[in-house]
């Protein structure tokens, strides 16, 4: 599995949900690295995956943050 960085995934993988295994944080906690699990167009089968998941991992979205009037339902 390749350790990766969280910018280089969202580079690779544009408007797409992506399910990661977080192995490298800042002091902050925020996540810096960590080894694509999944990822796909389909924010459903995205969240199906990840519960199927124990590990700390972390769901994002590679897309456009979404313009002011709109939201994201988690």
């Amino acid at each position: 599995m390749e350790h990766e960085d969280i910018s280089s995934l969202e580079k690779k993988y544009p408007n797409e949900w992506l399910l990661v295994k977080i192995t490298k944080e800042d002091q902050h906690g925020n996540p810096l690295k960590g080894v694509l699990l999944y990822h796909h167009k389909n924010k459903e089968l995205v969240i199906d995956t990840l519960k199927q998941k124990k590990d700390d991992i972390a769901l994002f979205y590679s897309g456009p943050i979404p313009k002011k009037g709109y939201a994201f339902c988690f």
